[in-house]
């Protein structure tokens, strides 16, 4: 990835692939979603908020191994992300993510507050319930995937249109899914993803004390503004902005985007 180094971790045999950006600054850890890699972020990371970016692929996506289906979790990603942090000495730095990067950096917040100084939570697709409706239309395209269907057929069914009509963007991601490879893990990383949580209570996020930036935009139902809001509301001194939707206008949302993480970031330093 151009303006990046790899480095391989290994952890329980598989060799995962953690990404640093060139360049001085403070680290900051700022992760993929969901059948993402690390070039989702680092598309929206700023280079100049005098941080540098840090980013794992999780396991069974981007350049890292992916292990038994049986073993893909929000709580495995989580713990290969701490194991991570902490091999690397980065802690305690910002941590945050977009959509399931999200999910990862609220469970840390929780569980390994002692990695994580500040919180950054980029379209949210949990709050703090597993298996949220917003998740329906990625497990439908994994039980697609997993029988051969293709992804026409997703979009000409009700889902597809329903997207079509009102989230454009997030049938686009959902039809690239479609040719992801390999095929079996990518139907296996949509299912059980899916029907999985961040494993954190309200009550325990309305405990947090640490900078939080929520961002969301609209017409997302994969990333409802809803799951922000909450979010918002949960965790003390949380600041939420709303960004253009991304199916509109993608370099209008990507420059908000990146002005908003420099701002709070600038804020930290």
């Amino acid at each position: 990835m151009k303006g990046y180094r790899q480095e391989t971790f290994g952890r329980d045999g598989l060799a995962l692939a953690g990404w640093v950006a060139e360049g001085p600054g403070r680290p900051a850890v700022f992760q993929h979603g969901l059948c993402g890699d690390a070039a989702q972020p680092a598309e929206v990371f700023p280079p100049d908020a005098g941080f540098r970016h840090h980013v794992l692929d999780c396991r069974g996506h981007g350049s890292s191994d992916a292990c038994d289906a049986a073993a893909f979790s929000l709580a495995a990603f989580a713990d290969d992300l701490a194991a991570w942090i902490d091999a690397a000495g980065l802690c305690a730095c910002p941590v945050g993510g977009i959509s399931m990067g999200a999910a990862l950096a609220l469970r840390l917040a929780v569980l390994r507050p002692d990695l994580v100084s500040a919180l950054i939570l980029a379209r949210p697709a949990w709050a703090t319930d597993a298996a949220p409706a917003n998740m329906a239309p990625n497990a439908e395209a994994g039980r697609m995937i997993a029988a051969g269907r293709g992804a026409e057929d997703f979009a000409q069914g009700p889902t597809g249109r329903r997207l079509a009509a009102g989230a454009p963007d997030n049938l686009a991601s959902i039809a690239g899914f479609f040719d992801r490879a390999p095929r079996d893990v990518t139907a296996a990383l949509l299912t059980r993803i899916s029907a999985d949580g961040p494993g954190v209570t309200a009550a325990q996020l309305r405990a947090l004390r640490l900078p939080t930036l929520v961002l969301a935009t609209p017409d997302d139902e994969v990333h409802p503004i809803a799951h922000a809001e909450a979010l918002a509301g949960m965790i003390p001194g949380a600041r939420l902005i709303l960004l253009p939707p991304k199916a509109r206008d993608r370099a209008a949302y990507a420059a908000a985007f990146r002005a908003a993480l420099a701002d709070f970031l600038r804020e930290l330093a």
